[in-house]
């Protein structure tokens, strides 16, 4: 069942030809592309692969942009507070900032300035302060030992992600990008006109690869080597401000924004913060101004015969695939860069015609931490198999149309086992995307609707990449639901508050820290929500809560869902002495079938509301699993998850026990084999998600032991 050749995009390198044609043939590439940083030479352009040139449109023209510095693109930021010690205190805009990076504007939106008193949270008045040379603010009439804080505007005159291949490589010299803001007439004009002439040189290329459009996430780089990242958030729209869309936003919506309402009193507009009426406005107001002119850059490389994939990272903000709009760029491919499994179904789940992932490890001589890969020190093969392992058990679950790599291919020239292990990955993933074309995996009846602020906009994600947020529960549940045989939709708090729970919902997940947009804060003091979500279960459905579930300080509860989950946390208010005392239940079925408690961690102060209620672990006198009945339902409380195959299994049990369903389908024994039945092509595929050889036993129609090498992957007839 096996195909050689196809799906696979290999990054090639001018002056590397002889390594990049001989890999395209040991990889089945049917495509390379360039990289930022690499270009393609005529022997590679005329060997009759498919070509993908890589567009940043921003940053393309720096000559342009060089030439039109109040053309630049514009955020606001907000001082380091600094606390009076006398009647005027004096603040320094960018100090703590890196100055590479930024620098004041202080010719166009003084009006969207604000100085804040935040020991009091009060506006300080206009009349009283004042930006003096220097790039500093000089604040009178203040109270001393008070804490205050400028918010104000920036340019920047560093391109995030050229800043991070820059230093990342050691590019010494080379020039820095800069980011045009195509708000201005003007830069729109230069953009679609530069992007027609680069169509008409360019007749080699077959697609045009955006990386990505107009805004990237928000990135703020410091100055102290102790805190490099001041702040970053893949899904923040910070970098979408600047006096234009400031001014007009205001003129087509008749709502007025602050730099307040971007700054938050220095948590910004991150999207774990469940997001204000007037920053979703916003939000809408952007995704509108990217849309118009997204579909134009589109409609230009097509009227040149070519196709046009979209980088969902990078300038990827006001992109939105989950919109429900995205099908208007018409865009013929969306490629996503993934590290772990949720980020597949991500991309997978897009309305496009091709979906493809980019894989890890990138090729660059350091990862985005700091270590080693192509250089002294790397282990790329060990880095490449880690991450497959992680992310084929997604590609079971959805079907993906294409792989590859980025990066200089010239470093994996000391690499042969590298270069063979990524021969494997190419040929599993064909084979995996040949099963799907036969007709789709088994999948369990149980429906699954994640509840979170975002709902469906934020469909498989949160913010950003696993090993950015190692502490955000519900990317360890997202993580494991991606290979796991259920259906798995997205759900607002607000729709869910107005409408009901959908009927196409048998199991609701609520996952994440108190006040959080994952787990909901406010929201959950909307009676009407929780009537809903009470109503859900007490019918029939059912209800997985992890961490703080439905937390915030409101009424006699801190889990406004206590009663149905037979649980609730003291955080300190109460510092009850009084618990009910309880006995540990032995062979619950959520702790069944080779789960385990790792990775449940413990919630201080969670207690037992009702005497029906399951206690399935403890730590100490805490309950950290219980399982509840609540009228025909049922509710399950776990209070955290780790991704982790013990772990996995334990979510889905206790999605299967709350639904009140059966294990169906194929399953092994041992968790860190995984299943999946392709019933049209008569096949098993069976993957491993451990480096250690296993043996395990496949259940589902006649069982079989099965012997997998680490990280390794049988296919079986069924």
């Amino acid at each position: 069942m096996t195909t050689t050749a196809g799906g696979f995009t290999l990054p090639g390198e001018a002056g590397h030809e002889d390594l990049t044609l001989a890999l395209a043939e040991r990889w089945g590439a049917d495509v390379i592309r360039d990289s930022d940083g690499t270009s393609l030479s005529r022997e590679i352009l005329d060997s009759g692969h498919g070509i993908y040139s890589t567009l940043c449109l921003i940053r393309e023209d720096n000559d342009w942009a060089k030439a039109n510095p109040d053309k630049l693109q514009q955020n606001f930021l907000m001082t380091t507070p600094v606390t009076a010690t006398g009647p005027e205190v004096t603040i320094e805009l960018l100090a703590g900032y890196s100055r590479d990076q930024f620098v004041v504007n202080d010719w166009d939106g003084l009006e969207f300035w604000q100085v804040f008193d935040r020991t009091t949270g009060l506006e300080v008045p206009r009349e009283r302060w004042e930006l003096v040379e220097g790039g500093r603010v000089v604040v009178r009439g203040v109270e001393p030992w008070h804490s205050y804080t400028v918010n104000f505007l920036v340019t920047r005159i560093w391109e995030e992600i050229s800043m991070y291949n820059h230093v990342t490589n050691d590019w010494g010299d080379r020039e820095h990008l800069r980011a045009v803001e195509p708000r201005h007439p003007e830069v729109r004009e230069h953009l679609l006109a530069w992007l027609e002439q680069w169509c008409v040189d360019h007749p080699d290329t077959t697609v045009v690869r955006f990386t990505s459009l107009f805004y990237n996430f928000a990135w703020f780089w410091g100055d102290d080597p102790a805190l490099p990242h001041v702040y970053a958030d893949w899904g923040s729209y910070d970098f979408t401000v600047n006096p234009i869309a400031l001014r007009e936003f205001t003129a087509a919506t008749g709502m007025t924004i602050t730099s307040e309402d971007f700054v938050n009193a220095g948590r910004y507009t991150s999207t774990h913060n469940p997001p204000s009426e007037v920053y979703r406005a916003w939000m809408a107001f952007t995704q509108d101004f990217v849309l118009e002119l997204g579909k134009a850059c589109v409609d230009v490389v097509h009227r040149h015969g070519k196709k046009a994939y979209v980088f969902y990272d990078d300038s990827w903000v006001g992109l939105e695939p989950y919109s429900g709009r995205f099908t208007e760029y018409g865009f013929d491919g969306l490629i996503k860069a993934v590290f772990s499994g949720y980020e597949a179904r991500l991309c997978a789940g897009a309305d496009v015609p091709t979906h493809e992932l980019r894989l890890h490890p990138y090729l660059f001589p350091i990862d985005l931490e700091g270590k080693p890969t192509f250089a002294e020190g790397g282990d790329p093969t060990s880095d490449a198999r880690a991450y497959w392992t992680t992310l084929r058990r997604a590609l079971l679950r959805a079907p993906i149309d294409r792989i590859g790599l980025g990066g200089y291919l010239s470093l994996t020239e000391p690499f042969g086992d590298f270069q063979d292990y990524i021969a494997q990955v190419a040929d599993e993933h064909r084979l995996i995307r040949q099963l799907h074309a036969d007709g789709a995996p088994h999948t369990s009846p149980v429906r699954v609707g994640v509840l979170t602020a975002w709902g469906s906009l934020r469909t498989w994600t949160t913010s950003g990449h696993l090993h950015e947020n190692p502490e955000l529960t519900l990317l360890h549940v997202l993580e494991s639901l991606a290979g796991l045989p259920l259906q798995v939709t997205f759900h607002s708090l607000a729709e869910v508050a107005a409408g009901g729970v959908p009927e196409d919902v048998d199991v609701l997940i609520n996952a994440g820290d108190a006040g959080s947009a994952w787990s909901g804060g406010e929201a959950w003091a909307n009676p009407a929500l929780v009537t809903a979500v009470t109503a859900f279960v007490a019918r029939g459905g059912g209800l997985v809560g992890l961490g703080q579930p439905s937390a915030t300080t409101f009424s006699t509860r801190f889990f406004q869902l206590a009663d149905v989950l037979g649980v609730d946390q003291d955080t300190g208010d109460r510092i009850r002495l009084m618990r009910r005392t309880f006995d540990l239940a032995e062979g619950h079925a959520v702790l069944a079938h080779g789960a385990d408690d790792a990775g449940l961690g413990v919630q201080p102060g969670v207690f037992l509301t009702r005497s029906d209620a399951t206690v399935l672990a403890a730590d100490g006198g805490t309950p950290v699993a219980t399982a509840a009945s609540f009228g025909a339902g049922r509710a399950v409380y776990l209070a955290d998850h780790r991704h982790g195959a013990g772990a996995t299994r334990r979510l889905e049990n206790a999605i299967l026990w709350a639904a009140g369903a059966e294990r169906t389908g194929w399953w092994s024994t041992d968790p860190r084999a995984e299943v999946a039945a392709f019933p049209a092509s008569g096949r098993l595929v069976v993957v491993s998600t451990t480096d250690e050889a296993i043996t395990t036993t496949v259940h589902g129609g006649t069982d079989r032991e099965v012997s997998l090498e680490p990280g390794g992957m049988v296919v079986l007839k069924m």
